[in-house]
């Protein structure tokens, strides 16, 4: 996951629905994501989400205070591997 590391909790975390029931409490590696109400990981986690949309959330979330122009161009770069996808599927 790059510089930013999170101490993931166990299997017990997952609510009924296998849903991410718990908020990530401890981030190694930077102090980007701690003025945020939620975490990256943790809506990703809760939403599902795939590498490449994970992706476009965390550099989304965290370029106004860590990576500026280079992690919106690394978003989109993600963006553009999602919209490559659906079209070979036709979608």
């Amino acid at each position: 996951m790059g510089s930013a590391e999170y101490a993931y909790l166990d299997l017990s975390d997952l609510d009924i629905n296998g849903k991410y029931a718990k908020k990530t409490t401890e981030q190694v590696g930077g102090s980007h994501y701690k003025n945020k109400k939620i975490e990256p990981i943790d809506y990703i986690i809760a939403n599902g989400l795939n590498f490449c949309e994970g992706n476009v959330i965390k550099y989304i979330t965290r370029y106004k205070e860590k990576g500026g122009v280079e992690d919106l161009k690394k978003a989109k770069q993600y963006i553009d591997f999602i919209i490559a996808k659906l079209e070979l599927k036709g979608v």
